[in-house]
């Protein structure tokens, strides 16, 4: 070595050498870890978990989407050119309602969230509305499916929760950052929803079986740990964290910690990894290596079967260095193949994983065909607002009102019509 030192501090010629022949050996070593995502991709495209571009239509354009070209605008992190050049073939399209629209018109707020995913999927010829496993993989276009992100949408009837379905919902997120009656979020309190709740209650168990009868697949991102726990112990479907992290990475109740993470492996289920920077990195600031991290602890805990990609573009609004877009997903890639991820490692995180979940999911629908729908309803004291309508005391009151009116004829009839009768 001390030799070496000699002729480099003696002759910067061999210095200049050696420093571009470094610099060509690293060019060629990225060079062709960026071809492999590329062609990885290309085969394989991502299936993406998670996508707000609906809640921005809403914020910015108010649905109005025949007044903007999807292609190409340029004031979200989203859109069709994007989603292109970052090999997306399928995307989750979120239909977000916000926690302060429960016990109100979260039904009427989802439902047109549902009919712009639909109309945008129908006037792009880059895009196709599909619902199932076979649907995604046969599509040449980009695969539009809907998540439903939040059970407060389903106004706590498992009726609302099979129109939803019928409409093409494939996902619904139990909680988003409020409690329901039934579930308990893993952001309950400043909510001030069904503080009470705890866990699942037995309503919420019905919906999980209800879920599984009818294939859609349950997700748990936004809920608490023992929510997740108890679902992970009754589903007989497997089941998914559409835009969740690591705990051990960042602590913070959004995330999975590694007890649920080994029930995930267990239950067959999947981790989208989100990319929010106050998820990945408990601050503002995060870079591709950070998110990456994520990826190689899941892989560690749960098993390469176990990860997904759930980027939670336009639903946040900081992402690491290098990801700012949709567009970004292949820099990701590259990062994992850097890190020795194999191939087939990558083609799982990119879709196999999901479409195993997915079919898994159709399969246990089939498997309980002959269930009938569950036809139980939440019980009223677990409610906590006054506008639902109660069926049963309008009944009752629909009733009494009749037999009022009978008795009137009848008094008609029996003692006055005779005193007429007779003065006439």
């Amino acid at each position: 070595m001390e030799w070496i030192k000699q002729i480099l501090s003696h002759n910067a010629w061999w210095t200049y050498v050696l420093l571009c022949i470094f610099i060509q050996i690293t060019s060629c070593s990225i060079d062709d870890l960026s071809q492999r995502a590329q062609n990885l991709m290309e085969s394989y495209p991502l299936i993406d978990g998670h996508n707000d571009l609906a809640l921005q239509l809403r914020r910015i354009y108010k649905n109005r989407i025949s007044e903007i070209n999807l292609r190409t605008i340029n004031n979200t992190r989203t859109n069709l050119d994007k989603l292109k050049t970052g090999h997306v073939g399928a995307q989750f399209w979120s239909v977000y309602v916000l926690c302060g629209a429960q016990d109100k018109d979260a039904v009427r707020l989802a439902l047109e969230q549902i009919d712009v995913i639909k109309r945008m999927c129908k006037e792009y010829e880059e895009l196709e509305f599909v619902t199932s496993s076979q649907g995604i993989e046969h599509t040449k276009k980009i695969a539009c499916l809907i998540g439903l992100e939040g059970g407060h949408i389903i106004d706590n009837s498992l009726a609302t929760l099979r129109m939803f379905y019928e409409l093409g919902a494939r996902y619904m997120t139990l909680t988003h950052t409020c409690n329901t009656p039934w579930a308990e979020s893993s952001g309950g309190g400043p909510h001030k929803f069904y503080l009470r709740t705890k866990s699942l209650t037995d309503f919420g168990t019905e919906v999980i079986r209800e879920m599984n009868r009818i294939g859609m697949i349950i997700d748990l991102s936004h809920t608490s740990f023992n929510t997740s726990r108890k679902v992970l112990a009754i589903s007989k479907s497997p089941v998914i964290f559409s835009h969740s992290a690591v705990f051990s990475l960042c602590e913070i109740a959004r995330n999975v910690p590694d007890d649920i993470l080994l029930s995930i492996k267990k239950n067959g289920g999947l981790v989208m990894v989100n990319f929010h920077t106050e998820f990945i990195a408990c601050k503002k600031t995060a870079n591709i290596s950070t998110l990456a991290d994520h990826f190689d602890y899941i892989k560690k805990i749960a098993g390469p079967e176990s990860v997904g990609i759930g980027g939670d573009y336009d639903g946040v609004s900081g992402f690491p260095q290098g990801l700012e877009d949709v567009a970004k997903y292949p820099l990701l890639i590259e990062e994992m193949l850097r890190r020795g991820w194999q191939d087939e490692e990558i083609k799982g995180v990119l879709r196999e994983n999901f479409l195993r979940v997915f079919r898994r999911v159709e399969e246990v629908r089939d498997e309980l065909l002959n269930i009938r729908p569950s036809e139980i309803e939440i019980p009223e004291d677990e409610l906590s607002y006054s506008c639902r309508l109660d069926l049963w005391k309008f009944q009752q009151k629909s009733t009494s009102g009749t037999q009022e009116r009978s008795m009137s004829l009848l008094a008609l009839t029996t003692y006055i019509l005779p005193w007429i009768y007779v003065f006439w």
